[in-house]
């Protein structure tokens, strides 16, 4: 078996950081320990946990491929990581069961949330959502059924009104409450609803006519607007700025399910919480120099060409404000490896960037 720790989808990088560490075949990888690979700059938990399991899965296509039984021996040691990871998980949970969260604490909230007409519109986990009637295939592949990520008393992460809840609340607590519109999604305000010609409308729209419930995002001087369209009346489209949920009363059932507590899991959900998806985490390969209390993120190749100036800019902010005594710096790399000169006049390099872009997008079409 000829395998690298390079052949492992997703890796990038972080194959340095590993095989500083001794681990530098793919075999060795697969039989890591997570709270081995945890323990290295870098890696979190949810990052350890795809590289072990993409690692494995190298190893098993590399076995079909050749025609031999898949290998058994991890079996015992993947049965001994499970019973070792629950055993932490129950000590976890003993340690913090009843204590009352305190100021600045990284907590994870389970949250079933309703309208006031008992509508579910948000919950914590896929088989809640699927229960409720509203799973979504593509919100679950952007790791939008999880848990709130949350830092106590401090606002930005859920709702004026959770954020006063949450901050008295113990660990594993489960509480019920009404949030008013003030301190939920605001009170609806008839200045925030615009009427404008369809001529102008189709011009701001990319040419399309306004569909009744779709949604409408205009820029204006920088800024983002996203609204509803909720009529058409006599050659005007109107459109409503408001949240869909302003001036109703939501209900939520809420319960503090873990403390994170280690520095490259709570970067994870910082980055998650900006809205990268769990599963491209790994992808990101990240860097932190202690002397110098700078963090490097290296961008992936396939999020290069994406407009992710306001994700990096809240995610240098949010790390800056909330991990201000371990992060000072923070440094996006960005890698632009070198097109081929076009050999004949007729290809542009513009066709070459979009001959690259089409690549990378097949290359996470598999990924997925």
């Amino acid at each position: 078996m000829s395998l690298k720790l390079e052949d492992i989808k997703g890796l990038g990088k972080k194959a340095d950081t590993l095989k500083e560490a001794g681990i530098d075949t793919v075999e060795k990888l697969a039989n890591s320990k997570l709270e081995d690979l945890t323990e290295l700059k870098g890696i979190g938990k949810a990052t350890a946990e795809k590289m072990i399991d993409n690692a494995k899965e190298l190893i098993q296509q590399e076995t079909k491929e050749e025609g031999k039984e898949p290998i058994e021996s991890g079996k015992d040691e993947d049965e001994e990581k499970i019973l070792e990871e629950t055993k932490k998980l129950e000590e976890k949970k003993a340690k913090l069961h009843g204590k009352k969260v305190q100021e600045g604490d990284f907590v994870l909230v389970k949250i079933t949330a309703r309208t006031q007409k008992g509508q579910i519109f948000r919950v914590s986990t896929e088989e809640d959502a699927k229960k409720a009637g509203i799973y979504d295939e593509n919100k679950a592949k952007q790791g939008y059924y999880t848990p709130e990520f949350v830092i106590v008393k401090k606002s930005g992460f859920v709702n004026e009104g959770l954020t006063e809840v949450i901050k008295d609340m113990n660990f594993f607590e489960k509480k019920s409450v009404r949030i008013p519109p003030t301190k939920a999604f605001g009170k609806r305000d008839p200045q925030k609803i615009e009427r404008i010609g369809i001529a102008k409308f189709r011009k701001l729209n990319e040419g399309k006519n306004p569909e009744i419930g779709k949604e409408f995002i205009k820029q204006t001087q920088g800024q983002t607007q996203r609204g509803t369209v909720t009529n058409v009346v006599q050659g005007r489209v109107i459109i409503d700025y408001n949240h869909p949920l302003a001036g109703q009363n939501i209900d939520y059932n809420l319960e503090i399910i873990d403390k994170i507590e280690d520095f490259n899991e709570k970067i994870e959900y910082f980055m998650i919480n900006k809205g990268i998806p769990k599963d491209n985490i790994s992808d990101f390969h990240v860097s932190y120099i202690p002397k110098s209390k700078t963090l490097e993120i290296t961008i992936p190749k396939m999020f290069i060409f994406q407009n992710l100036t306001y994700v990096k800019f809240g995610l240098a902010m949010d790390l800056q404000t909330h991990m201000g005594e371990e992060i000072d710096d923070i440094k996006f790399i960005e890698i632009y490896e070198k097109i081929p000169i076009p050999t004949t006049p007729s290809e542009s390099v513009m066709k070459k960037v979009e001959e690259f872009n089409k690549e990378q997008e097949n290359k996470e079409e598999s990924i997925e």
